[in-house]
């Protein structure tokens, strides 16, 4: 299917009072919540000190904080990982859903005040050592062209949250990708030159640059003009549907396996990320309590966005659990500004940030002194829940890890035991 070329979207204390008692999450805690529609004009919304001159990014390099920024504070110490008694076994999600599986956890048990979802493993694991590609094959690009990939030598992968890179190396391709997108930021890669300037926008010279024999990316990165450019370049570029769902993620890691010649490999991939994501949806609590998520995009003092539907966001917080904010309010967008009236009615249980948005803000303190944050249940027990940026959001196949590292920071069970292969 087409994808119509877009703009770009957007995509971490001091001594504190002791926290309040641990909350039950839920409508009987909340009381009853009205929804509201506060994002439907332009008259309608009071920014929260949002610059509309820059477009929020879903992850950009950790910003210098703030001269008078509180030190971030370290992630408590991983619990050790252990699979939840009586979990039952899955190998796709479907299974898993079915299964209605999960932990038995008191949700008047969940932790309070601030935690961060760490990981102790940033590496990727190929299926497969260096793969012979079985070339050349022909395949439908997202844009509905067919294109015919005769060399997988020289591979640059690139899109907004470096998912495309990430399938490229489990799939044992590595050693063959000569450019990257800045979240395609694990330590394989580090080398590797980044193809990706201001704003995230590509930069075909650089990219011609550089040789590829194959392009991949989506529309998440694409501008009309940088579209042109590439494919009037004589090179193989391959399109994929850029969805931000569990559903998808097995989709895409097929569709790039077929198109580099690596299709067996594919499949372990696949069955290795099913297995991984079984295993971290088991040890979501039976009874979460349903608690209310608000994505928040920060980036310093300027950009505040709240994330909905079609964000990716929205999908992980029903995934373990949860309900998105976003959709709550009546949002209709991936993201957009949001007001302090907006955000106080909702009367979110949590905030989920990026870790590296919390840090450019100047901390903590610094996100919840905006008017409107503190105002909250989540604010008024500093339940903000921050995560890597270029992990958060990629639906790749390290999804598992994850939802599994998210699982542990909202809820404070052990992080299960995923499979390795």
């Amino acid at each position: 299917m087409p994808h119509a070329a877009r703009t770009t979207p957007p995509p971490g204390p001091s001594t504190h009072p002791a926290p309040p008692p641990a909350t039950t999450f839920g409508p009987a805690a909340r009381g009853p919540r009205r929804v509201v529609t506060a994002l439907a004009g332009a008259g309608a919304v009071v920014l929260l000190g949002l610059v509309a001159a820059c477009a929020p990014l879903p992850y950009e390099p950790p910003a210098e904080p703030a001269p008078d920024a509180t030190p971030a504070a370290a992630p408590a110490e991983a619990t050790p990982a252990e699979a939840p008694t009586g979990a039952p076994a899955c190998t796709t999600l479907d299974e898993s859903r079915a299964a209605g599986g999960g932990t038995d956890v008191d949700p008047a048990t969940f932790p309070t005040g601030p935690t961060s979802a760490t990981f102790a493993d940033d590496a990727i694991h190929p299926v497969a050592d260096a793969p012979t590609p079985q070339l050349p094959v022909t395949v439908e690009s997202a844009d509905g062209r067919q294109v015919e990939v005769t060399d997988a030598s020289r591979i640059i992968p690139v899109d907004l949250y470096g998912t495309l890179g990430e399938i490229v190396y489990s799939l044992g391709l590595g050693d063959n990708v000569v450019g990257r997108d800045l979240p395609t930021g694990f330590p394989e890669a580090a080398d590797v030159p980044v193809v990706t300037g201001a704003g995230h926008a590509l930069d075909v010279e650089a990219i011609l640059g550089l040789n590829p024999s194959v392009i991949l990316t989506d529309a998440t990165i694409l501008t009309d003009d940088a579209r042109a450019q590439l494919e009037s370049s004589g090179i193989a570029v391959v399109y994929f549907d850029d969805a931000r769902t569990l559903d998808g993620v097995d989709d895409r890691i097929r569709a790039v396996a077929t198109a580099l010649g690596v299709p067996e490999q594919g499949e372990a991939l696949v069955e290795r990320t099913d297995r991984q994501i079984c295993a971290a949806l088991s040890a979501v609590p039976r009874d979460t309590g349903d608690p209310l998520v608000a994505f928040l995009y920060l980036r310093g003092s300027n950009i505040k966005m709240l994330f909905g539907p079609g964000s990716g966001a929205d999908d992980l917080i029903r995934e373990i659990g949860g309900e998105d904010a976003g959709t709550a309010i009546g949002l209709t967008q991936q993201y957009a500004p949001v007001t302090s009236e907006a955000l106080i009615t909702a009367a979110p249980d949590v905030y989920l940030v990026m870790t590296d948005g919390l840090e450019s803000m100047g901390g903590l303190d610094a996100m919840l002194a905006v008017p409107g944050l503190a105002q909250t249940p989540a604010g008024e027990s500093r339940r903000v829940v921050d995560m890597d940026g270029a992990r958060l959001l990629t639906f790749g196949p390290r999804t598992g890890h994850t939802i599994a590292s998210l699982v542990e920071a909202f809820y404070g069970v052990p992080a299960p035991e995923l499979p390795a292969s």
